[in-house]
């Protein structure tokens, strides 16, 4: 998959969100910011990115996926 596909599906799963992603080698870093996450901790954000990429990561086409999650007050420290 392509880095504007994975932003695409996270973007649709969580609305006005900041999705930025690299690949190093086979390995997928993600890091998304969002006002949606306010209130949540680590595990339930983590799982909201993968409720968007569950498809993905089930089939095989995702793998190895390392993720950062942050609301917009955790962003700008």
């Amino acid at each position: 998959m392509q880095p504007d596909e994975i932003k695409a599906l996270i973007d649709g799963h969580i609305p006005d969100s900041t999705v930025e992603v690299a690949f190093e080698g086979s390995h997928l870093m993600i890091t998304v910011v969002s006002s949606a996450f306010e209130g949540l901790n680590r595990l339930k954000k983590q799982q909201l990115v993968y409720a968007a990429l569950g498809e993905k990561i089930a089939d095989g086409t995702l793998h190895a996926v390392q993720m950062q999650t942050l609301t917009p007050e955790e962003a700008n420290r």
